[in-house]
């Protein structure tokens, strides 16, 4: 067994020193370019998602402070901070769409009505004024800090809420966890 594995390691270092060294060069250099475009593809995704990423936050966002201002511009901000809040406790739970403006602009047979109702009520509206001034700064301020997560909770779970003017049917079903402003909300 000896003899044949010197003679298979004598042949092979034969063919070795004897072969043409440029072959294997080429060869060696072949899948380059392969593995090149590689790098490039892959850098060029991360830096695609990157940017996806920046575009989804700044839309995110965008919807988010709309929702506080046109919800809750007249409310304290800690009522602000409740909306935006329930806003985002909605992207997280599963019976909800899952971005910021798909929530926010969610519609739903309502059987009493018989037509789509939008889960916000300005949504619903065809022509608003556009967001400005202090009020739509604070918006924006209070939509950034509950989407970083940079506040503490102050409706915990909750996903629904309402003026307290108003008593609708589905509240009887749910738990209470706040009352904020001029606005109850419910787990």
């Amino acid at each position: 067994m000896r003899e044949l594995l010197a003679d298979w390691r004598y042949r092979l270092l034969f063919h070795w020193y004897a072969w043409e060294k440029g072959n294997v060069v080429f060869f060696s250099l072949l899948p380059l370019p392969v593995v090149l475009l590689g790098f490039l593809v892959h850098f060029a995704y991360e830096d695609w998602s990157r940017i996806e990423a920046e575009r989804r936050r700044r839309v995110d966002l965008q919807c988010l402070a709309e929702n506080v201002y046109y919800e809750a511009r007249g409310e304290p901000v800690s009522g602000q901070y409740a909306v935006a809040e329930v806003t985002m406790n909605r992207v997280r739970a599963r019976q909800f769409p899952s971005t910021v403006c798909d929530v926010v602009h969610e519609k739903r047979w309502d059987p009493l009505r018989k037509r789509l109702v939008g889960a916000f009520s300005w949504t619903e509206l065809e022509r608003l004024p556009r967001p400005r001034g202090p009020a739509w700064d604070r918006a924006r301020a209070v939509a950034e800090a509950v989407y970083d997560q940079k506040e503490a909770p102050r409706v915990e779970g909750a996903l629904y809420y309402h003026a307290e003017h108003i008593e609708p049917s589905w509240a009887k079903e749910k738990r209470l966890v706040a009352e904020i402003g001029r606005h109850r909300f419910y787990r």
